[in-house]
């Protein structure tokens, strides 16, 4: 009799797990049956919500649902990933990630409330970006060497905005490399740091291209040096940083992740469409001409990518002597 209650309990706790996982299935061939969140961790136009923006529009299209765009700004990026890390794995919650929040955070932020790897599922990156150093029109310099010669003439009395470590972290880098002695200000997000420098209540600032590059063609600031090895060839004349500081290159990123433990079938679906989407000559074309470089990858691609990521921007805030807040 004992041996049939035994049975009998682990045949209803089999069908019971039978079922749970029969569900879960269900609910992930179902998928999308409703609106899809997209968490982005900086404001409104800046290269991160533009990015956003336009993947949601292809991902919208391709799976019939919409996927909707909110800004969770503040803390170096960090609220708007820490709510995507703790929000329900079901498919309905994604990230479009940057390497703010992915990699260079834990050497930025003395308390983080969220795991970069162990409470994100890859699904695929999506753009890398380098970032584009300008100033005010009424500072005197042109070129890099200019505005290193100008700031040593200058101890303190320069400035440069920020609105993410894409943005701080090469000016650290810049103002340590050459001794320079410049006034570091945050801002939240890069177009409110941009839209300083535009007023001239700030001297200068690296900005992503997305967002630069229109004041840039407005004539509100002046490109003067660019993070990448190679000029890009929309503004030819912008030089690398690199030919006045050798081994200057860093280069900002875009990835989409979901809450760890979303279903598979869900992350597979949306690695297949964001590739796709990624694929398509309309899109590339409109991310090239903001100064984006279109990059595609498997989940695991991604995952080994994030984990270099993490470990590069980690020595790199150190060596630079940046303290974590």
């Amino acid at each position: 009799m004992m041996i049939r209650r035994h049975l009998l309990r682990a045949t209803c706790v089999c069908l019971a797990n039978l079922v749970a996982v029969s569900s879960a299935r269900a609910e992930a061939v179902a998928w999308p049956a409703r609106p899809v969140k997209l968490i982005v961790p900086f404001g409104a136009g800046s290269g991160n919500d533009i990015v956003a923006r336009l993947l949601a529009d292809r991902l919208s299209r391709a799976l019939g649902q919409p996927f909707v765009v909110h800004n969770q700004v503040g803390a170096n990026g960090a609220i708007g990933a820490e709510a995507a890390a703790h929000a329900a794995p079901d498919g309905y919650t994604l990230f479009l990630a940057t390497n703010t929040t992915q990699a260079a955070n834990p050497g930025l932020m003395k308390k983080l409330r969220y795991d970069p790897v162990k409470e994100f599922a890859p699904i695929s990156r999506v753009a890398n970006t380098p970032a584009l150093l300008v100033v005010h029109p009424s500072v005197q310099a042109r070129t890099v060497p200019e505005l290193i010669a100008l700031a040593k003439s200058r101890p303190g009395q320069l400035s440069y905005a920020s609105g993410s470590a894409g943005t701080r972290v090469p000016g650290a880098m810049l103002t340590s490399a050459a001794g320079l002695d410049m006034l570091h200000v945050p801002y939240k997000t890069i177009p409110q740091a941009l839209a300083d420098v535009v007023a001239g209540q700030v001297h200068g600032m690296f900005t992503d291209m997305a967002t630069g590059i229109q004041q840039v063609r407005a004539g509100k600031v002046r490109a003067i040096g660019i993070s990448s090895l190679r000029p890009t060839p929309l503004l030819p004349e912008v030089q690398p940083i690199a030919l006045t500081l050798p081994g200057f290159e860093l280069l900002a990123w875009y990835a989409l992740y979901a809450p760890a433990g979303t279903p598979q079938p869900v992350i597979a679906r949306l690695n297949a469409e964001t590739r796709t989407a990624l694929s398509d000559a309309a899109l590339r074309e409109r991310l090239v001409s903001l100064g984006l470089e279109p990059i595609s990858s498997t989940p695991q691609e991604l995952a080994a990518f994030g984990h270099s990521e993490l470990e590069k921007w980690t020595r790199l805030i150190r060596a630079i002597g940046i303290e974590p807040e």
